[in-house]
């Protein structure tokens, strides 16, 4: 068995430490447009992050040596510097007094999920808001692979990087370098966000609000400048964010076709037709489940389409709190929180691209049972599926099942009721954010105990990377030397 190849993984660290100091500067420069004191906890640790990993990285690694395990141990320890460092102004600045409840805020942020533990998120200052949406945009596409497009790193390393960081079942590369998959995936990413702001803009929306809640839209985070979210904006607005969260959660592969003029194989894409058809059938179905409580039909299926968007691509944002729809709507809306968006997008869950394995593998199985002796591949977008890649989706679902149901029986230590619970597992893990109950786009994480917030904590990460890079840190034999 390999030995770990630990100054790849420093050096890797190093220039992840770095980065968060650049991150940093754009809340400072926030800071100084609005003339905020807070600013000072930024400009802190801007300056300590660019020393420590400006001095870090000067240490070569004695080895290029690099394989799958150290790409999901370097991605998971990545993670989980960038959050503990994230954390720093939040709590330096008091704005959230305690550091356990300023980690879940960053890890929340970080990992796209946006549940959060404030109360009240008006009292917080310009600087800190921003940084806390942008949190969103930079774990939306993920911060090893924006390293991957700017840094001139080379080796076999870089595909183990974007494997381990990237969500789906498979991942490949757009085109021969990895480097350059990564420039194209942030070329589309930013491009996306750019488009948002301008039309949150010229639709009315103040510049500040525009980049802020962009950031959080094509994150698919769900952080708010508002308690209520996006209630209170108009009609039209919340069309834009619906729009954009649709679009960040398709797979972005799909995007690269369009720009190489390959069109149609983008809209032969199965997964892209089960991912609409999932979020306009429940849209319809929470319809005419709720159409009482509105005052026109266009109301009702713009609310619905909004609030399963919302879900689906576990953006979670939301305008009306869903929290006191009928249980069926409330089903519908757990069931899409649990699938999620596409493989490839910004967005969490389960993914549509292995809801789609399952249910084939499922088709096949039966024609097995019927006719024992045909023997059936299966196939998506007239390309055959992988014995390998099938059995990982096979080893994801019963992973998945595991830690979700521990994770509730730990939080059920907790004063809460199952709902709150469940809904709280359902809605960390899969990256949603809001949940039921407790946890409603009403309310917060704020009353669990510490050790329930880093249930949720690891939860979050879990869910945003895939499950199998948090887990193998735990696994004695990653780290032989």
């Amino acid at each position: 068995m390999e030995t770990m190849n630990y100054s790849i993984i420093r050096y890797i660290l190093c220039r992840v430490i770095e980065f968060a100091g650049l991150f940093f500067l754009l809340p400072c420069l926030v800071a100084v447009i609005y003339q905020e004191q807070e600013g000072y906890a930024f400009l802190l640790v801007a300056v300590g992050c660019l020393l420590l990993g400006g001095i870090g990285k000067h240490w070569k690694p004695k080895s290029k040596v690099f394989y799958a395990k150290e790409g999901f141990v370097t991605v998971s320890l990545s993670w989980i510097l960038l959050s503990v460092i994230g954390a720093l102004p939040f709590y330096l600045t008091r704005e959230i007094p305690s550091y356990v409840d300023a980690l879940f805020e960053t890890v929340s942020g970080l990992t796209t999920t946006g549940g959060t533990i404030l109360t009240d998120v008006e009292v917080l200052s310009r600087c800190t808001q921003f940084w806390r949406c942008f949190t969103h945009w930079i774990g939306g596409m993920g911060v090893l692979v924006l390293i991957l497009a700017i840094l001139p790193l080379s080796g076999s390393y870089n595909m183990h990087l974007m494997r381990a960081e990237s969500p789906g079942p498979s991942v490949g590369k757009l085109v021969p370098k990895v480097r350059n998959t990564a420039k194209i995936l942030y070329g589309i990413y930013i491009a996306i966000t750019l488009t948002q702001i301008i039309l949150l803009f010229f639709a009315g929306m103040p510049l500040y609000d525009a980049i802020t809640l962009s950031f959080s839209t094509t994150g698919t985070g769900g952080f708010g400048l508002l308690n209520s979210s996006i209630a209170e904006y108009p009609m039209a607005t919340q069309t834009i964010f619906m729009i954009f969260m649709i679009l960040c959660g398709v797979n972005f592969n799909l995007y690269y076709l369009f720009l190489i003029r390959k069109p149609k194989d983008a809209i032969k894409s199965e997964e892209l037709w089960l991912y609409l058809g999932l979020m306009f059938g429940g849209a319809v179905l929470i319809a005419l489940n709720i159409r009482d409580q509105f005052d026109s039909v266009y109301e009702t299926f713009h609310t619905a389409l909004f609030h399963t968007a919302s879900i689906m691509t576990t953006t979670g944002f939301s305008t009306v709190d869903f929290n006191l729809w009928p249980e069926f709507s409330k089903m519908v809306l757990l069931l899409l929180m649990i699938i999620g968006a596409c493989a490839g997008s910004t967005g969490g869950g389960f993914k549509v691209s292995r809801l789609l394995i399952v249910i084939k593998s499922i088709r096949n199985e039966l024609s097995y049972v019927v006719h024992p002796r045909s023997i059936k591949k299966i196939h998506v977008d007239g390309h055959t599926v992988s014995e390998s890649v099938i059995k990982s989706t096979q080893i994801y679902v019963m992973t998945y099942v595991a830690i979700y149901i521990v994770s509730v029986l730990l939080l059920s230590l907790d004063k809460f009721d199952f709902v709150t619970n469940f809904s709280a597992v359902a809605a960390n893990l899969n990256n949603v954010g809001p949940g039921f109950s407790a946890v409603g786009p009403t309310g917060n994480f704020s009353q669990y105990s510490v050790f329930s917030k880093f249930v949720l904590m690891f939860d979050m990460l879990t869910g945003r990377l895939e499950l199998f890079p948090m887990l193998i840190l735990f696994s004695p034999k990653t780290w032989k030397r």
